[in-house]
């Protein structure tokens, strides 16, 4: 019996172009004082990223994979597929990595060996709708000699911040202040060159504050001004936005706002089409206020972007945009007073009408998500940054 760990050093969510790194522990878990004949031995052990697509039928119609590429192989044969057994296609992987040959453990003997992958910059983030989802997988293949390949997969979390596909690492220039007592391998400078640039962009796009507002009307007259300081939020953000009733000439006696992430499949893929051939939409609320707001003249609302979700982003096949959807329940009736005179010349009983005439209408405001630090979003969702399996 043989037993491989894997484990991540930084946690399981990266930046797309960021250098992932892995310790795998091989070990032989009988004590030290079993005989000789019980040492184990590993014919080889291979590593590989691979990104696994998988789109609802009902939903998404998508051309077959390259059936000259089967998803499996018989056990027999020693191939190393790092996607046999999973669902859907798996439509992007690096290069496999050999990490040892002919390994052989005594009893209570270890031996760790490190494994360090760039994670492209061309693929789609890690994604989980409700039509396609895009599930990143760091899988570990290791076989015994006339044995089957066992697969240990680590499960990733991918962030893509557009724009850092076309960005060229310095050859020339240095990127950091150096040290001539420390050493430093150019990956390593790549890796850390990236992450600053990746958060100036984001503290750069996101950092800017400028008043918008929006007169919400419907068709009877003005409701009132909508307030809101910027467009382009982070993962990990509120979204803090006023709302004027006062100057309304009509009485917004409710509202509600919501969060949503609107997931559009591409028209070339939509399965079905909704009335009127509209594309094929689905949405999902992340955060939502509500409040009733009769002869309220001015109200404020903070919704929080959860760390856990995905960043706007657009394939081939599925978009997901973030929007903020407004429902406003508006009385019919001019000049609407719910509340008792306030002068009485001796004690009444007031009570309030027991049906109003309303309407109810709604609004959309498309705001952008940026991705945040990788490392920011492993401290406040963390995943299993350790797999391990026996063998």
């Amino acid at each position: 019996m043989i037993e491989v760990v894997a484990e991540l050093s930084r946690g399981p969510v990266f930046l797309a172009g960021e250098a992932l790194e892995c310790v795998v522990t091989v070990t032989n878990p009988l004590p030290p004082t079993a005989t000789s004949a019980s040492s184990e031995a590993l014919a080889w052990a291979s590593a590989q990223i691979h990104c696994q697509f998988h789109a609802s039928e009902s939903r998404v119609a998508v051309p077959p994979p390259d059936s000259s590429q089967p998803d499996a192989q018989p056990e027999s044969q020693t191939v190393f597929l790092p996607h046999r057994g999973e669902r859907g296609q798996c439509i992007l992987s690096t290069p496999p990595k050999i990490l040892f040959c002919d390994l052989r453990l005594d009893p209570g003997e270890s031996k760790s060996y490190s494994y360090s992958e760039v994670l492209p910059v061309e693929g789609p983030p890690s994604f989980r709708g409700q039509s396609v989802k895009y599930v990143y997988k760091l899988t570990i293949g290791c076989q015994r000699v006339n044995s089957p390949i066992t697969l240990l997969r680590v499960p990733l979390r991918v962030l893509v911040l557009t724009g850092l596909q076309d960005v060229r690492f310095p050859q020339d220039e240095a990127v950091a202040p150096s040290s001539p007592f420390l050493e430093e391998d150019e990956g390593g400078k790549k890796d850390s060159w990236l992450t600053e640039l990746a958060g100036e962009r984001l503290m750069a796009a996101t950092s800017c504050r400028s008043l918008h507002l929006y007169n919400i009307s419907d068709g009877r007259g003005k409701v009132g001004t909508f307030g809101i300081f910027k467009s382009v939020y982070r993962l990990g953000e509120d979204v803090v936005g006023t709302l004027n009733l006062g100057e309304g000439a009509v009485a917004c006696l409710q509202f509600s706002v919501s969060l949503q992430t609107e997931e559009r499949v591409q028209p070339e893929y939509q399965r079905r089409r909704g009335a009127g051939g509209a594309p094929s939409v689905s949405h999902v609320t992340h955060a939502r206020h509500q409040e009733s707001c009769l002869h309220t003249t001015r109200t404020s609302f903070s919704l929080p972007i959860p760390l856990s979700s995905t960043p706007g982003f657009c394939t081939a096949i599925v978009s997901l945009k973030w929007r903020l959807h407004f429902e406003f329940v508006t009385s019919r009736e001019p000049g609407l007073v719910l509340l008792p005179p306030m002068e009485q010349p001796e004690p009444t009983t007031w009570t309030g009408p027991e049906q109003v005439p309303v309407d109810t209408f709604s609004w959309d405001l498309p705001i952008k998500v940026l991705p945040t630090s990788p490392t920011l979003a492993s401290y406040a969702a963390p995943g299993p940054s350790t797999s391990t399996i026996t063998i």
